[in-house]
């Protein structure tokens, strides 16, 4: 991912919180589910930018599931995240 890649609403995504925000933006209300299955997988995530950034390691074992929903939605009671 490339530092302040435009996205189509003209705002900027400098990180994985913003990558996250747009994708929760995108997917509110299309009745969406994303899906990972995961085998003692470890991944290092950067706390800050550089090559040098210090390291936090997740291990992932299992399944990670997210739906969106939105209030307005016909139907939808619930908003979950």
């Amino acid at each position: 991912m490339s530092e302040n890649t435009s996205v189509e609403n003209n705002r900027s995504i400098r990180d994985w919180a913003d990558l996250a925000e747009e994708m929760w933006s995108y997917l509110t209300g299309k009745g969406a589910a994303v899906n990972y299955s995961f085998i003692d997988m470890t991944i290092e995530v950067p706390r800050d930018i550089g090559p040098d950034a210090p390291r936090a390691t997740w291990k992932l074992n299992g399944t990670v599931r997210v739906t969106t929903s939105d209030n307005d939605a016909p139907g939808s009671d619930t908003h979950r995240r």
